[in-house]
């Protein structure tokens, strides 16, 4: 968009300012977010640090109570396994030949390796558990140092909101009044101009010549456009909207100070010319 003409009860001047006026107080919210800095993704980032860790905190609970289980229920298959063993050894006693008893005691000889095996999967079991508590108290003490870290943030952040609070609140206000004076179009092109601006700036002044946003030249005749202020120009570089240096000024008061410096400055001219004057005559005496 090179430039675009506006409709609403107020004039393109006066539009033109309120977009001007609209950038200087959003400027100054700009402003205190930077004073903010950091802090609110700090504390988001604590937040959600906090957060993943409670999440594996549980999954850790979990995992740990499983293996406990799991513990309890070998116990259970070791005692079964040892019943076993003794009435295999009861029918040992009571057996007719030598196959029955040869058939028994490879019963007892599974029983005991079935034992073996479940003693080392309860030895592994508690193993497991004791990494799974001490990663436990690991992330725990990560836990309660994040929460401490997040109180510091946040006290540091809620500090300078109650400095800022009411301020901002007042700038707000003032930005949601210029916005409501400009169609919304250009409300929402500007909106767009500042996502994209590295400092926020949509709406810059031209001085020296030059687009204040990026600074590159604009051509005379393009700067006469601009201060006669009868529609919306944006740089054809940058896209930023251009204002002239006396925007604040209506043209009515800068043709009037205009007037006056024309009026001055000749009545200058005019006492020059008259020392001037006098100057040759006495020099003809």
């Amino acid at each position: 968009m090179a430039e675009a003409k506006v409709s609403n009860d107020l004039t393109i001047e006066e539009r033109l300012r309120a977009l001007y006026n609209l950038q200087k107080v959003d400027s100054e919210i700009d402003k205190i977010k930077i004073l903010r800095g950091e802090l609110p993704l700090e504390v988001q980032d604590l937040e959600d640090e906090i957060e993943g860790l409670h999440t594996r905190i549980e999954k850790i609970e979990a995992e740990r109570q499983e293996k406990e289980t799991a513990i309890s229920d070998k116990k259970i298959e070791i005692k079964e396994a040892e019943a076993l063993i003794k009435k295999y050894e009861e029918q040992q006693n009571n057996v007719r030949n030598n196959r029955e008893f040869d058939a028994l005691s490879k019963e007892i000889e599974f029983q005991n390796l079935e034992i073996e095996f479940f003693n080392k999967n309860i030895k592994d079991f508690g193993f497991k558990i004791e990494q799974l508590t001490k990663s436990l108290e690991n992330s725990q003490k990560l836990v309660e140092e994040r929460l401490l870290d997040l109180k510091q943030k946040k006290d540091e952040l809620e500090a300078i909101t109650q400095e800022t609070e009411k301020e901002e609140a007042q700038l707000k206000a003032r930005s949601e009044e210029y916005a409501s004076a400009i169609d919304n179009r250009l409300v929402t092109a500007y909106k767009r101009i500042r996502e994209k601006a590295r400092n926020g700036l949509a709406v810059v002044l031209v001085e020296r010549d030059a687009c204040g946003g990026c600074f590159n030249k604009i051509p005379p005749q393009r700067q006469l456009d601009i201060r006669m202020r009868n529609k919306v120009t944006v740089c054809e570089y940058c896209g930023r909207v251009l204002v002239d240096k006396d925007i604040e000024i209506s043209m009515e008061e800068l043709e009037k100070r205009l007037q006056e410096e024309r009026a001055l400055e000749a009545a200058k001219q005019e006492k020059r010319a008259k020392r001037r004057t006098s100057r040759a005559k006495k020099a003809d005496k």
